[in-house]
């Protein structure tokens, strides 16, 4: 084991021994190989940056690193601009903890000296963030390597395997050609996304974003709270953030459209998908801290003759979130609201049976004006789960959910 605070400033020799200056950094080549240091960057006396390339390291130990070949032979300024570099681009940054879904400081990184073809390969194990590499941080030159290891091991530490770490790299050209994806991050509940958007810049919550899929980033962006949603969106390109919005809920998207300036989100309106962007528009024309601006036009609505086979069709079909579909409405053919049908019961029922005979007749709605504090009274009376809102003629128009209210109540719309 070697620490890469032990490897920065280390004097390296080449094959003859003459002095080529000190080390001042590592590269690693994610297209190649992510887990081995692919080249060391070594400050010559004439502050010249020399390349060397892993194959050209002899060995490297606490003390030295030598070369292989000699001065003449070593790479030199070839370009690296496709290389992480341990120093520049992990070490004091702040990278995502996928396992432990947090964000954290590097304090330093692991390496494993490994014999490799008769020389040495430096091989990356961990970042490490605890209190103990920061100890040895600040004893860097101040004392012997060994003692500074000694006193160190007196200190907890705390490191993260690399294959769990995820790089923040808020350029996107740069993200690409490095291989820097988020595919374990987008693994991660929503909620634990938004979690870690929060502790991020607003340069590191944009590349996070922008590196995502869309309906991951639309899913994680609804956790958070509106007013940091809509400054988001205003930080990615408006082709991205439409497509995000473009996934949110019908009112979560209404919500955020309405934080941002009205050419934003006329911009926004314009390039998402004409099916949503009616929904949302109509969305916008009620007042806010009302049923109507509350409720989310995606539900699960049937004829009053159906079965319980039509609704696992309308199910399959069903492209809303999952707490918009606690009950199945009844309606007429002019969409009038006749009752509703708990989704347990349904699930219960043989599939030929009709909906009507498994309905509640008697069911409890509000209309679009309703003010959001008499929506939350009846969650709280009725123990609900779901409401409907209907226009003026019993239309059945929308649904609000209990995860709307709860928003609404802490504070987060």
């Amino acid at each position: 084991m070697i620490y890469f605070t032990e490897i920065q400033n280390l004097p390296a020799y080449d094959v003859k021994g003459s002095y080529l200056g000190r080390v001042i950094d590592l590269g690693i080549d994610p297209n190649q190989n992510a887990l081995r240091v692919a080249a060391y960057f070594v400050e010559a006396p004439d502050k010249k940056l020399i390349y060397v390339a892993r194959e050209q390291m002899q060995s490297i130990t606490v003390r030295s690193a030598q070369t292989s070949v000699t001065r003449d032979t070593i790479h030199g300024n070839k370009p690296f601009g496709d290389l992480l570099r341990v120093r520049k681009d992990v070490l004091d940054q702040q990278v995502i903890d996928v396992d432990h879904r947090k964000v954290v400081r590097v304090n330093d990184v692991d390496l494993e000296i490994q014999p490799t073809d008769g020389h040495t390969e430096l091989r990356v194990l961990a970042v490490n963030v605890g209190l103990a590499a920061a100890a040895r941080r600040l004893l860097q030159g101040l004392t012997a390597k060994h003692t500074s290891r000694k006193i160190c091991s007196f200190i907890p530490s705390k490191t993260i395997r690399w294959e769990f770490v995820n790089l923040i790299e808020p350029d996107a050209s740069r993200r690409l050609k490095l291989r820097i994806s988020y595919e374990r991050l987008a693994r991660l509940h929503p909620a634990d996304i938004a979690d870690i958007l929060e502790e991020l810049s607003r340069d590191e919550q944009r590349s996070v974003i922008e590196a995502l899929d869309h309906e991951t980033a639309a899913q994680a962006i609804s956790e958070i709270p509106t007013e940091m949603q809509a400054q988001l969106l205003q930080s990615i390109p408006v082709e991205k953030a439409a497509d995000i919005v473009d996934e949110m809920a019908p009112d979560e998207a209404a919500d955020v459209l309405q934080e941002l300036p009205p050419e934003t989100s006329a911009k926004l309106l314009a390039d998402m998908e004409k099916e949503g962007a009616q929904e949302v528009k109509e969305l916008l024309g009620f007042e806010e801290d009302t049923a109507g601006a509350l409720m989310t036009t995606h539900y699960v609505a049937l004829d009053r003759t159906a079965k319980v086979e039509q609704v696992i069709e309308a199910m399959k079909e069903f492209e809303g979130s999952v707490e918009s579909i606690h009950s199945v409405f009844l309606i007429d053919k002019e969409e009038t609201l006749l009752g509703f049908v708990p989704l347990a019961r349904i699930l219960l029922a043989p599939t030929m049976t009709p909906l009507r005979a498994l309905s509640h007749d008697e069911v409890i709605s509000v209309s679009t004006e309703t003010d959001a504090k008499a929506v939350i009274d009846l969650f709280r009376k009725y123990n609900l789960l779901s409401l409907p809102v209907v226009d003026d003629k019993q239309h059945l128009v929308g649904v609000v959910t209990a995860d709307d209210v709860l928003d609404l109540v802490v504070g987060r719309r």
